[in-house]
């Protein structure tokens, strides 16, 4: 269990002290007299060295000559250069059972699935005027929504995916399912790319006008405001009765901090314990991860008191990691969560002092709330579920009824805690989670039992969206039967003859934050 001050793409951040300064000799650099280099070089140089030893893959890695960090020098943007780099040294170690490299993503891709880099800038959400999304802290400063089309070029609509609690399109009364007709004084229709297009420069706006029609066909027109505002990490939820089954459903956004989630999953939970549920439908469908110590609160929210004291997970490390032999960590000074030095016995601790072995990653069951005698746990997954959701589903498949309805996850069983590089934090894949049986390898994400369609043509919670009545389906006869269909454009249609259009503000954050910490 590691870190104990986080940062992370979309997290407000603290201040930042550079830690491999310019001209400063790179940690591990080759030569007995110091590197020696613009602060680009000794950057790129860093980037690589401390790959080497705290890169999950580091065995596949060359030497530093072999690899010459410092020939990523193309662009004359220099976060350009580090990503590419970064590129580089994700695509050594091979999948056997693919025969790609782990992070790899596409042929036509130069990201790598899971490590990335960013500079402080690129945390401010302000600065990233078109991302709808909440940042881990529960803060957003948007509009508060995401959409998409359904139809067909030239025949479609445009429908609200979703509203962050909270936000200017929550206050505004605006949610998922509702269709949008016009943004400012464009009427929709004319072409879905363009569209698309115009919403996309509409969100660099401040302000602009909607209209549109809900789903009982009434019609409503909207001005939204860009705001700062703090966001419920839980879109809905609710319990239904269906044929003697109480079901419990809620629809989960992101493992934000503690502080902005675990009150409020307390009490969804508390709520299901006092109605007598008995059954789970958890919602994942967008929520791309975040925090550990979230995803293992809610795991311990759901899991019976009958596991306390078993193994939920484990976090493997690398071997130079897990052996303490990873020297260059000493750079990394250990911070709080107000990003101030921490200290034993008048030591001030670093990175290197943390414990990376299995035995001190070993987490366990301990029972949170009264929900008890759980059956059956359906969980709704898409594309966009990542990370720490994908860690709750694989925590609890060893010991309970557990089923997946939706389209493959992301695949991510892979963490991380940033790299402190000049102004930079780099997030390199750095332990893999194993459940209590070992499972772990889901590179290429959880194929569902039963795929069902992301029908954002009704709200989150409605017994007649079709990814939740598949799975009240499951729970109430224990078999899985055809999806249901929607109505497009007064049109029935069954969700094979559907076409999902624009995967637009699918940009929220994917990733496995390891905040807690235990020193050797």
């Amino acid at each position: 269990m590691v870190y104990g001050s986080v940062l992370a793409i979309l997290v407000t951040g603290c201040k930042k002290d550079p830690k491999i300064a310019p001209g400063e000799p790179a940690p591990g650099n080759p030569g007995s007299s110091g590197a020696t280099g613009t602060r680009a070089e000794l950057t790129k140089d860093s980037i690589f060295l401390y790959a080497k030893e705290v890169y999950l893959w580091n065995d596949a890695l060359p030497s530093y000559e072999q690899f010459n960090p410092r020939k990523y020098n193309q662009s004359s943007n220099e976060l350009e250069n580090f990503n590419r780099e970064l590129f580089a040294i994700t695509q050594f170690k091979i999948n056997p059972s693919t025969g790609k490299p782990y992070e790899f993503v596409s042929e036509t891709s130069a990201s790598p699935k899971y490590s990335y880099i960013t500079d402080h800038e690129s945390k401010d959400p302000s600065k990233t005027k078109r991302i709808s999304a909440v940042n881990l802290e529960g803060v957003g400063t948007d509009f508060g929504f995401g959409f998409r089309g359904l139809g067909t070029e030239a025949s479609y609509q445009i429908y609200i995916r979703f509203v962050n609690p909270g936000s200017p399109a929550a206050k505004a009364g605006l949610s998922r399912g509702d269709i949008i007709t016009q943004l400012n004084d464009r009427k929709f229709g004319s072409g879905f790319a363009n569209d698309v297009n115009f919403i996309l420069s509409a969100f660099d706006m401040q302000t602009f006008n909607l209209a549109g029609i809900k789903p009982d066909g009434t019609t409503f027109t909207r001005t939204l405001s860009k705001s700062t505002y703090t966001s419920n990490p839980i879109f809905r939820d609710t319990v239904i009765t269906v044929s003697g089954k109480k079901i419990g459903y809620f629809a989960f956004a992101r493992f934000s901090s503690a502080a902005n989630a675990e009150s409020v999953l307390t009490e969804v939970f508390s709520k299901f314990a006092s109605s007598g549920v008995t059954d789970l439908v958890v919602d994942f469908r967008y929520n791309g991860g975040g925090f550990v110590s979230t995803a293992e609160h809610l795991t311990n929210l759901i899991a019976p008191s009958s596991l306390n004291g078993k193994v939920m997970f484990t976090e493997h490390f690398n071997s130079l990691m897990q052996s303490g032999q990873a020297n260059i960590l000493k750079k990394q000074p250990l911070t709080d969560g107000n990003d101030r030095q921490r200290f034993s016995n008048g030591k001030a601790l670093t990175y290197f002092d943390v414990d990376y072995s299995v035995a001190g990653n070993t987490n366990k069951f301990s029972k949170k709330g009264t929900l008890e005698g759980i059956s059956k746990v359906v969980f709704i997954v898409t594309g966009n579920t990542a990370s720490a959701s994908e860690l709750v589903i694989n925590n609890l498949k060893p010991h309970l009824d557990v089923k997946i309805v939706g389209e493959k996850s992301y695949g991510k069983p892979v963490g991380f805690f940033p790299i402190k590089i000049d102004k930079y934090d780099v997030y390199y894949s750095m332990f893999q989670s194993r459940n209590s049986v070992g499972e772990g390898d889901y590179f290429a994400g959880f194929t569902p039992d039963k795929t069902a369609f992301d029908d954002f043509t009704r709200n989150f919670g409605e017994p007649q969206e079709v990814s939740f009545a598949t799975a009240i389906k499951y729970i109430t006869q224990g078999t899985f039967v055809a999806s249901t269909s929607v109505k497009v454009m007064g049109r029935t249609m069954s969700s094979s003859d559907l076409r999902v259009m624009g995967a637009v503000n699918d940009e929220s954050f994917k990733g496995m934050i390891e905040t807690r910490v235990k020193i050797k």
